[in-house]
């Protein structure tokens, strides 16, 4: 019995998991600044516990028919907002690394 070999992974773009606002041609002809991205975030994770909300509502109300469907939307928003809360840390903490440098 032959074992066939592992085919090469494909590579996977930055672009690829964020918004389609951030993935525009700036001036510069670089894809979306950072500033972008992050705003395409934000409006990703409103427009998830938005979702997550409604589901919510559903659930109380006794008119959500399928409980997995608000399960797995409540997951997406709670782990998208700790990676939006993460990146700012991070961010924060290299601002106040700058600022500590000496000129």
């Amino acid at each position: 019995m032959t074992i066939p070999a592992i085919g090469a992974v494909p590579a996977v773009s930055a672009t690829a998991y964020l918004p389609a606002t951030t993935a525009t041609t700036g001036s510069s002809g670089t894809e979306g600044s950072f500033a972008t991205a992050l705003t395409g975030a934000v409006d990703n994770l409103q427009q998830l516990q938005s979702t997550s909300n409604t589901y919510a509502i559903q659930a109380v109300t006794g008119d959500l028919d399928d409980i997995h469907t608000a399960t797995l939307a409540a997951s997406r928003a709670q782990v998208t907002l700790e990676l939006v809360a993460a990146v700012r840390n991070k961010g924060v903490e290299a601002f106040n690394d700058i600022m500590r440098m000496q000129a």
